[in-house]
């Protein structure tokens, strides 16, 4: 008996025993819940979605953002769970977001090595040209100048890939304004020559400013541009699969296809998903 007695354990701490159990438990299921709203924070954030008055890419249609793109973001969004609404915003302010603030995503943007090293690209999600065109009747002098026509002033949109590529193909010296929408107009009053724009948007952006796509002609195609949805540096990979994951269902189902021929019935759309740039492996 002396023995038992030995080891018996006190009456007191038998009652505190469950008691013990349950903040144990408590303490647990904190330090899980806590986990979970943590690996939630840095994996599964909210972005700040940005496009741009592109049309039939993107544009305003009365109260609500339209477009080509527009439709696949927001067929994108529903199977990715995201309650961000689209904002559009000059091409200069999502740009400068993109660079400088994290769980950022701007569509579309057109890819370039330069691009690559400050973002990640996921998609594509349309195909243009890039492309000079001219006011009608006008291309045949110009392109009777041969090298010299490089001395000839080009339009283009401030920032954009469009002004990028005159560049890098000779072009030297640039007329840029805020939006394709002034550049055109620009261009139609005699202010310059060429204007420098995707394929893709020229018969929209005309229409737009009360002129015709039969109004002006092209002058050269300077370079093919596939179109992306960019995400900002500080954009965590998980989030960024998550939308990968969610093109690529829509490129197997159908529903991109769907979208793209609908905006644009005589052109084939880019089958193909790739990641680029900051976590392309």
């Amino acid at each position: 008996m002396q023995a038992h007695h030995a080891y018996a354990i006190p009456e007191h701490d038998q009652a505190l025993r469950p008691w013990t159990f349950k903040l144990h438990q408590w303490i647990f299921y904190l330090f899980f819940a806590l986990l979970v709203i943590g690996m939630h924070s840095a994996y599964a954030v909210e972005l700040t979605i940005y496009t741009e008055d592109w049309p039939p890419v993107s544009f305003k249609n009365g109260d609500k953002t339209d477009g080509m793109a527009v439709d696949v973001v927001e067929a994108l969004k529903k199977r990715v769970g995201s309650n961000a609404q689209i904002q559009l915003v000059p091409w200069n302010r999502g740009y400068k977001a993109l660079l400088e603030e994290p769980n950022v995503m701007l569509f579309t943007v057109g890819r370039s090595e330069e691009r690559e090293k400050l973002m990640t690209l996921v998609g594509p999600v349309a195909v243009s040209r890039t492309v000079l065109y001219t006011r009608k009747g006008n291309a045949a002098k110009l392109l009777s100048l041969g090298d010299d026509i490089h001395e000839v002033a080009v339009g283009a949109y401030r920032g954009s890939i469009f002004a990028d590529t005159a560049v890098k193909k000779g072009f030297k010296t640039l007329d840029l304004a805020s939006t394709p929408q002034v550049v055109a107009k620009m261009l139609m009053m005699g202010r310059f020559d060429l204007w420098s724009e995707g394929s893709i948007v020229v018969p929209s952006v005309l229409k737009e400013i009360g002129h015709s796509v039969d109004e002006v002609e092209k002058v050269m195609v300077l370079d093919s541009l596939e179109l992306y949805l960019a995400f900002s540096s500080r954009t965590p990979l998980a989030t960024i699969k998550q939308w990968e994951d969610a093109l690529r269902q829509m490129k197997k189902d159908g529903s991109f296809q769907k979208i793209y021929q609908k905006w644009q019935p005589n052109e084939a759309p880019p089958l193909e998903v790739v990641r680029l740039g900051l976590t392309a492996n």
